[in-house]
């Protein structure tokens, strides 16, 4: 049953997760790049950074968090803190569990906004959209939080430890279950609406208003109606699909641990173009304008044309890929610019933004073949 602590709840409801506008109106593509600036942490990460708008949260070794700015790079602030998951950004606020703790931070100066106590295990770290904060227990219950001033909603147990993030869309939270089930539940009350049993635990979900997206453990990739859990269409895949999708008007991109990325159309399921990837992928694909980037356990960030799949070239990152890259536009130019981060053992972690660069490829230039020389002409001499 749910437990309902109190009556209202933040207010509106999760909004759905905004589409970019149609293919032809979408910005330049990433590449060819440049960089906006490098970041040395000097320190290892010790969970995924958090992000909010243009503010990056970086939890670093020796139990600390520094926010940065990201349009100068520039710190604003570093605090003490243990985080025990990765961190979670919205409302101008940053949430941590620590031992026996759950807290938000201000992200304006790092200074505490609520702190309760808060001992369960967790599944998966804390999740944030428009006003709630859900956390899911590796007993099996989700909680459901005000994300302004940490009270308490309501607590429902799905019979299951959460095997991914949960989703929230409209007036749903979507959990998807370690005992392979998606479970649909009121944002409001945590009330069921309905569940769904897929062939395997489903990973990261994508809900939108009438669809939910969501690959399994049983290689197939799932689009489920909101209404009631209906599978809509499904799509194998030859590996586990891996990370959270990504859609637009048309489209629905995913990737899958048989190192393939893959574009269906979202409401029929049909595929529109596959690409093999040259490197494992360790995170759903991200969106850069008209590119699509992929990271995986490789120096290098691969790009890929929105339309057609076809490559558009690599972003170095050696010696690897530290954690799934974050893209936010401009607030001038409104081009897209992303920021990667790469680890190294020795020298810690290091932090780089790169925009979309105007200025054409200088390509080295090599000499004509057949190519004729003429020398400055003989000195004439006299007899």
């Amino acid at each position: 049953m749910a437990f309902c602590g109190q009556a209202a709840g933040p207010a509106p409801f999760p909004t759905p997760r905004a589409h970019k506008g149609k293919i032809d109106n979408t910005p330049p593509a990433l590449l060819p790049i440049r960089t906006v600036w490098t970041l040395a942490l000097k320190n290892p990460l010790a969970f995924a950074p958090a992000y909010d708008k243009t503010l990056a949260f970086f939890p670093i070794a020796g139990d600390r968090v520094a926010a940065y700015d990201l349009p100068t790079g520039k710190q604003q602030w570093l605090v003490s803190a243990r985080p025990q998951s990765d961190p979670v950004a919205g409302d101008g606020l940053l949430f941590l569990v620590e031992p026996d703790t759950l807290m938000a931070l201000r992200a304006s100066d790092g200074g505490v906004a609520w702190r309760l106590p808060f001992a369960e295990p967790l599944a998966v770290h804390p999740v944030w959209d428009n006003g709630w904060l859900i956390v899911a227990s590796k007993a099996g219950s989700i909680l459901a939080f005000r994300a302004t001033d940490g009270q308490l909603i309501w607590s429902h147990d799905v019979g299951s430890p959460a095997h991914a993030l949960p989703a929230l869309a409209a007036d749903r939270v979507y959990v998807p279950t370690g005992d392979g089930r998606v479970v649909a539940l009121r944002v409001d009350t945590g009330a069921p609406v309905w569940e769904r049993r897929l062939g395997g635990p489903p990973d990261d979900i994508l809900a939108l208003t009438d669809r939910v997206y969501v690959g399994s453990e049983d290689n197939y990739f799932y689009s489920l109606a909101t209404k009631d859990g209906r599978v809509d269409w499904r799509w194998r895949t030859g590996g586990d699909v891996i990370g959270l999708p990504l859609v637009d008007e048309h489209r629905v991109y995913f990737v899958a641990l048989d190192n393939v990325l893959r574009a269906l159309n979202r409401d029929s399921g049909v595929q529109q173009w596959m690409r093999a990837l040259p490197l494992r992928p360790m995170t759903g694909p991200t969106r850069a304008g008209s590119t699509i980037v992929v990271t995986g356990l490789a120096p290098s960030l691969r790009a890929f044309n929105l339309s057609d799949g076809a490559a558009a070239g690599e972003i170095p990152a050696a010696p690897e890929v530290g954690a799934p890259p974050y893209v936010f536009d401009d607030s001038v130019t409104k081009l897209p610019q992303l920021l990667y981060v790469t680890r190294d053992i020795a020298a810690g972690a290091t932090a780089t933004l790169v925009t979309h660069s105007f200025e054409p490829t200088m390509s080295p230039v090599s000499p004509l073949p057949n190519l004729i020389t003429f020398g400055p002409p003989a000195p004439a001499t006299t007899k």
